[in-house]
């Protein structure tokens, strides 16, 4: 688990991750490698959770470092100008659901403490959900082309803004306008906008307001890419 930023958040995520290795509260610990807490930035204000490990990350106890990972590494660089260790990283479940099923609601909640207590620590002004499964999560909707590019408020004044899993990206590739990836790069792009003001101190309230004009008109101009 790589973490960075302030020390006393590290060991109590480094905490958190412990009880994770050792959890048996569901069946997924039958069949795992490796858990995969989490890594990245604790002091980021934007923290990104997808649905749960594949197999990469069971092999290496880290999250997406497999095909998926790799594009969302290259999204957040080319598109929201960020680097990975800028943001914190991790999923809903920590252990992988073999074949990479989606995880099951008793799964889920039995992770549930482990996620609260990642997001207790790290005090995220934005949760990027990555898909359909953390999107249900937070919100109540199941329909990610629907929910994209909106917020929804959450607890502690947390803003939810729900993009595309890359794992979706890599089996649609078409990059077209209104195709899932041209949608994502825009996503990508609001992401960075965001975390430069919130990172300059600037109210979430205010910031999303702003953003949400800005997604109109990128979505009605064309959103250019570049």
């Amino acid at each position: 688990m790589f973490l960075y930023g302030n020390e006393e958040k590290q060991k109590n995520m480094e905490m958190i991750a412990k009880r994770i290795e050792v959890c048996e509260k569901c069946p997924l610990n039958l069949t795992r490698t490796n858990t995969v807490p989490g890594s990245g930035n604790v002091d980021s204000p934007i923290m990104f959770v997808g649905e749960g490990p594949g197999a990469d990350e069971d092999a290496l106890g880290e999250p997406f470092v497999g095909r998926a990972g790799q594009l969302l590494e290259k999204m957040l660089k080319e598109y929201a100008k960020l680097e990975r260790n800028d943001v914190f990283i991790t999923n809903i479940v920590k252990c992988r659901p073999p074949q990479n099923r989606v995880p099951t609601q008793e799964e889920v909640k039995s992770c549930q403490s482990y996620l609260d207590g990642q997001i207790i620590v790290i005090k995220p002004k934005i949760i990027v959900t990555l898909g359909n499964t953390p999107l249900y999560y937070f919100t109540g909707e199941s329909k990610i082309t629907q929910s994209r590019g909106r917020f929804f408020n959450w607890y502690g004044d947390i803003k939810i803004f729900p993009t595309f899993h890359p794992s979706y990206l890599l089996r649609n590739q078409s990059s077209t306008k209104g195709s899932p990836k041209w949608y994502a790069y825009l996503d990508m792009r609001i992401i960075g906008i965001m975390y430069r003001a919130l990172k300059q101190g600037k109210d979430v309230e205010e910031v999303t307001k702003t953003v949400e004009e800005k997604i109109k008109s990128l979505e009605n101009a064309g959103g250019s890419q570049t």
